[in-house]
């Protein structure tokens, strides 16, 4: 194994709690069964992550009111209230970070799916995102996680050789993804299990 010089980090999941739940739970009043359908039917992942790759959030919510007129109100909940599912940082993983940035031994950046419309209220609101060396968003490059052009964007804006590089995601698709083109993964679980993983890499935090 080569030494790792440069750690990308994930941010959903893994520095930032973020969750639909905070909006809809009291939307639907508290009914986790109708809150789940409705997010497993409607509102799913995989429509919101068309969204990370840069599609536009009100003809997005105007495509999906077009197919589910009935659910116009919930619908339009997910991107009008969408700061409510910030829930705030991980803050054993922003520790993790900032060590990793203040021992001056690694290139730092970030790797995310997001979109670019709703990135700058992130932005606003935490402000470790201005400690990265640089950040790679989803909506930006009208692309994201898991196809290879966004690894390929990232690798090459930052100078980075893949084998000395670490990527650390919660979603075990994105680091598969990454694997394919020789860098290395860990899928985040917790913050306590993360410096553990860190450790099989050589990499001590303070």
């Amino acid at each position: 194994m080569k030494q790792i010089d440069t750690i990308i980090f994930d941010l959903g999941g893994v520095l930032i709690d973020w969750n639909p739940e905070y909006v809809f739970f009291d939307a639907f009043d508290g009914d986790k069964e109708k809150m789940q359908w409705f997010l497993d039917t409607i509102c799913t992942s995989d429509w919101n992550e068309n969204q990370d790759a840069g599609y536009p959030l009100a003809q997005a919510t105007l495509d999906l009111i077009n197919k589910f007129p009935e659910h116009e109100q919930h619908i339009k909940l997910f991107y009008g209230d969408w700061e409510k599912m910030l829930g705030g940082t991980i803050d054993g993983t922003v520790k993790i970070l900032q060590d990793l940035i203040q021992s001056k031994k690694y290139k730092v950046v970030a790797l995310t799916n997001w979109s670019h419309e709703t990135f700058p209220i992130a932005q606003k609101r935490f402000e470790f995102l201005g400690w990265f060396e640089g950040i790679v968003v989803s909506g930006d490059e009208k692309t994201r996680k898991p196809f290879k052009d966004i690894y390929e964007i990232c690798l090459n804006r930052f100078n980075i050789t893949p084998e000395k590089s670490l990527f650390i995601d919660d979603n075990l698709r994105n680091i598969e993804a990454a694997n394919t083109l020789g860098i290395n993964g860990i899928h985040f679980k917790n913050s306590e299990k993360l410096i553990q993983q860190l450790k099989n890499y050589n990499i001590q935090l303070s």
